[in-house]
């Protein structure tokens, strides 16, 4: 966090980075990133669409780096990955920082770098999620949970915030900012893992939610990767419901820490941002409506539901609560430990 806080005030306008390309293949590079972006995410490019065309199309250059550093560990060939091919990847980074892009989709990011005040450094924590998933199937405590989904996710609030801009009539601290970003990336990661528990178990052999939250309600491992139900009835048990109402509200309260800083951003930003963080949530009331079935199940927003968030966003994006008024530094939802895990990752 503070290195992006640092390269802000350091390069305001961004690196200036001389371009290889022609400016209509610049163009088509970044039509392309929006046409990914528009399949895999249609609500957020809807947003973006709100947005000045510049800004639009740096976040859409952002979101396809993004995925397909994701798609080296999750993706059709994921089980050909190993830390060389993601030292690799983070070698072509490196070089698209210095201006020196190896196919379109790095053109356009290496563009958006020249254009805004992106730091590399969440990029590079984002590779080193994608080397933690090659390596670590389970995770003993929040604190460490919360690393990887700062690695994974929170790293996305990271690079976007300096594209979409602070209001200008903001005059509270940075840090609070950033730190509502990060919230928000944690909180959607968690929904990720909540949402996907018996998928990541039976395809993936991963357990994300923590060992010793698990010890806490007397759940064991094997319990979790044969799936916590009745093969009869189908009833889950009551164990995981009173498990998972215990992480959903720890998610919850993640979501609740991002929204101040998302009245913060600018005007143009805040619409697209509050629509992800609206529809997002609504995928843990899908998991309840479910009965906290996350094994046979899976949860998600229906588009009728998405259709009526939408105007629900725009009108909070319009009436930001928090305008003019300090954000409050946000810590991550746990013990002071995780406090300590944080502060060490901004650093």
């Amino acid at each position: 966090m503070w290195a992006t806080i640092e390269w802000g005030k350091l390069h305001p306008k961004g690196l200036q980075l001389p371009s290889r390309w022609a400016p209509g293949g610049l163009e088509q590079a970044y039509l392309r990133c929006g046409n990914i972006t528009s399949d895999y995410a249609k609500t957020f490019y809807l947003g973006t669409k709100l947005m000045t065309p510049e800004k639009a199309r740096a976040i859409w250059a952002i979101y396809v780096w993004c995925r397909r550093t994701d798609e080296l560990v999750d993706g059709p060939n994921a089980s050909r990955m190993n830390p060389r091919e993601l030292d690799r990847w983070e070698e072509r980074l490196e070089e698209l920082f210095d201006g020196r892009p190896y196919d379109v989709y790095d053109a356009a990011l290496t563009a958006t770098i020249s254009n805004f005040p992106v730091s590399i450094q969440p990029f590079r924590d984002m590779i080193d999620g994608m080397r933690m998933d090659l390596v670590k199937p389970r995770y003993d405590t929040y604190d460490e949970l919360y690393e990887y989904c700062y690695k994974v996710a929170g790293t996305v609030g990271l690079m976007t915030t300096p594209v979409m801009g602070v209001d200008p009539s903001y005059t509270g601290p940075m840090e609070a900012v950033h730190r509502a970003a990060l919230a928000l990336g944690t909180a959607n990661q968690l929904t990720n893992i909540l949402r996907d528990v018996g998928e990541d178990a039976v395809e993936r052999n991963r357990i994300y939610v923590p060992r010793d939250e698990l010890d806490m309600f007397g759940i064991s491992e094997a319990e979790v990767l044969s799936g916590m139900f009745s093969s009869t009835t189908g009833r889950i048990d009551d164990r995981w419901q009173r498990f998972m109402k215990f992480q959903i509200a720890r998610a919850r309260q993640c979501f609740a820490d991002a929204e101040a800083g998302v009245d913060h951003l600018d005007t143009d930003a805040r619409w697209p941002v509050w629509s992800a963080l609206i529809l997002y949530r609504q995928i843990l009331d899908a998991i309840e409506r479910n009965g906290y079935n996350n094994f046979t199940k899976r949860a998600y927003v229906p588009k009728w539901r998405k259709y009526l968030s939408l105007p629900m966003a725009f009108a909070r994006a319009s009436s930001p609560a928090a305008i003019k008024k300090p954000a409050k530094l946000l810590l991550p939802p746990s013990a002071s430990a995780a406090t300590v895990t944080a502060d060490r990752l901004a650093k």
